[in-house]
């Protein structure tokens, strides 16, 4: 029985203001500010300090990440993990509620939905809209920052949930799993710099923009159109499916599309781009400015 009430993908503003005003933020419910900018753009820890959902904690995802690891986000150790949220006051019981500031209206959140699904959490959530909508919404915000109590979270890796370097090379030959790249088009083709990288895509790649997904306002688009955009490139979602991007965030908001359209089982290349340009051979990286130039 439980598990029909567990896995919301999203939650609304309005359910969690109500749930805000009804005090029930604590021990059994998380709220976490999962914001991440260019350094050079914003700060996310200095506006959440200034302002966020009553109740929220900062989710510092340049802290819980592999940090020996040369590529940008890689997850952390499970140990490191259930450390980090558990100072969250994170149990294995908890609803974890993720949101971003990000003016799409959800950037980063995804990336923590994710994350808490690949170590085991089945109650996570997005906020449909996030902090942008949640504002424009007129739902109460605060500077001031809660304390939660400790608590104890048991994480184990979900292997189903990610792709590494070395799977995904098998799976050019192989052909096992779908691939869907969520970056703008420009490069994904290579046509245009991808954050100071040459741009390109993995073989046998599907380009979907994540942005395909939101609406002008920055929520999640309906079932039925999130189904006819899959359709339209041709992903069939009863098939084996994983996704990439630039360093594996944007990446999870093709994984929270499917979810909401039943698929709970898409896998993340983690490394994505960034790793796949500095390890892949030529013949691997697809790029229509090489084959201009060539």
């Amino acid at each position: 029985m439980a598990s029909q009430v567990l896995s919301r993908p999203l939650v609304t503003a309005k359910w969690l203001s109500e749930a805000v005003r009804a005090g029930r933020v604590g021990p059994s419910l998380r709220v976490l500010d999962a914001s991440w900018y260019p350094p050079q753009e914003r700060n996310a820890r200095q506006e959440f300090k200034e302002r966020h959902i009553p109740g929220a904690s900062f989710f510092d995802i340049e802290v819980c990440r592999d940090q020996s690891s040369p590529y940008d986000f890689m997850l952390p150790s499970a140990s490191h993990f259930a450390d980090y949220v558990g100072r969250l006051g994170v149990s294995n019981n908890t609803h974890v509620v993720v949101y971003d500031g990000d003016e799409l209206g959800t950037f980063y959140a995804p990336r923590a939905w994710w994350m808490f699904r690949v170590f085991g959490h089945k109650e996570v959530s997005v906020l449909n809209g996030g902090f942008k909508n949640w504002v424009k919404e007129g739902h109460p915000v605060t500077a001031e920052v809660s304390q939660p109590t400790p608590a104890v979270f048991k994480a184990k890796l979900n292997r189903g949930l990610l792709k590494t370097f070395e799977e995904m090379i098998q799976n050019v030959v192989s052909l096992q799993f779908q691939v869907v790249d969520s970056r703008p088009e420009g490069r994904f083709r290579g046509t245009e710099l991808d954050q100071g990288l040459e741009s390109g895509h993995i073989p046998g790649a599907v380009n979907i923009p994540f942005k395909s997904f939101l609406t002008e306002s920055g929520h999640e688009k309906s079932i039925e159109e999130i189904q006819e955009i899959f359709r339209e490139k041709k992903v069939d979602l009863s098939k084996p499916l994983a996704v990439t991007c630039r360093k594996g965030v944007t990446a999870c908001h093709i994984a929270l599309a499917a979810f909401l359209c039943g698929k709970r089982d898409v896998a993340i290349y983690d490394g994505s781009w960034s790793e796949w340009f500095h390890r892949a051979p030529p013949h691997y990286k697809v790029s229509e400015m090489k084959r201009n130039k060539a």
